[in-house]
């Protein structure tokens, strides 16, 4: 069994069959239930090649609320080669392939059929300091002084989960990962608790990455306008009327965040966020500053130069978000 990404092409091939097929059957269960049953025609000494992502991917929706819940898929692809021409009959052969999916991506040059993640079980599933001397330096996380939270990890057995940590533990050990987390905390009190940013990153788990400095908060807004007559029928009109008159005023809210000092191999976290589908900001409730609410944020900016210490010295960014949705209320 294989933990596949799903955001990649996920190629499933069987072997010709030495008799005389022609037609090749795609039978694709997700989460026990049938969902495709796909039919074409192949010919002798001809393999059978089916691409499956694409269509399990439908399937799939990360979501969060304030809750980190795994959400993966129970794959199984079963290829069979038929002497019918409709797929029907006695199979020829028989392949079964049984798969976890993670909505997860593999770049082009990790080659084909990209796994998560891409090294060994059990691990964390956040991207670790490749220049690492031990196992008990590979991971951290940078997280507000008095901050609790998640952190995503893959089994032994490709099952997705997230530890927990509380508002003072400083490393996770003895955890399903296996392998120590280590926590670093900063104080952000000048720009009162920092922001948290909670996106799917790479591997198909929820991550969160913090921006310590600034915040800035805009609106924007579009509108049509016509002219408007308001002269009267006894060729008089008021002074306090609108000529030019507004209408289909819709208006967007963004917020521009500041990372803070990371170091140079955090650089992935940051490609990863801008590469990310679905993105959540965790932000204070306005009516109720003390307490938080998550909305949904699109990343607005298209491309990040990636910062080194040899050419910047300190590696910090500022990413630019939209409310995934209208300020003025127009959901019908």
């Amino acid at each position: 069994m294989s933990a596949i990404a799903l955001r990649s092409p996920q190629y499933k091939f069987a072997a010709a069959d030495v008799g005389t097929p022609l037609s090749a059957k795609l039978t694709l269960s997700i989460d026990g239930t049938i969902e495709y049953t796909l039919v074409k025609p192949t010919t002798l000494n001809e393999n059978m090649l089916w691409e499956i992502a694409e269509l399990c991917r439908d399937f799939i929706d990360v979501t969060f609320n304030g809750t980190y819940t795994a959400e993966t898929l129970a794959i199984i692809s079963t290829l069979t080669s038929h002497a019918s021409t409709d797929g029907s009959g006695t199979a020829l052969t028989t392949d079964t392939f049984t798969d976890v999916g993670y909505d997860a991506y593999g770049t082009f040059m990790e080659g084909d059929n990209p796994t998560v993640p891409f090294g060994s079980r059990p691990t964390w599933l956040v991207g670790g300091n490749p220049f690492h001397t031990g196992i008990n330096d590979e991971y951290y996380i940078y997280v507000p002084t008095g901050a609790a939270g998640s952190v995503p990890y893959i089994s032994a057995t490709e099952v997705l989960g997230y530890s927990t940590y509380n508002t003072t533990d400083v490393e996770l050990v003895g955890t399903p990962a296996g392998i120590k987390m280590n926590i670093v905390r900063i104080d952000c009190t000048k720009y009162d608790y920092g922001h948290k940013i909670t996106f799917v990153n790479k591997y198909g788990a929820l991550q969160d990455l913090w921006f310590f400095l600034k915040s800035v908060n805009t609106t924007t807004k579009k509108q049509e306008q016509f002219q408007r007559n308001i002269v009267t029928s006894t060729g008089t009109y008021n002074v306090n009327t609108h000529t030019k008159q507004d209408f289909n005023t819709i208006a967007k809210t963004n917020i521009s965040l500041s990372s803070g000092f990371y170091p140079e191999w955090c650089n992935q976290w940051f490609e990863q966020l801008l590469l990310s589908e679905q993105v959540w900001l965790t932000r204070s409730v306005l009516i109720n500053p003390t307490a938080d609410e998550v909305v949904p944020v699109n990343v607005t900016k298209s491309s990040m130069v990636k910062k080194t210490v040899l050419n910047d010295n300190l590696i910090e960014y500022t990413f630019d978000f939209s409310m995934s949705f209208d300020y003025i209320n127009n959901v019908r």
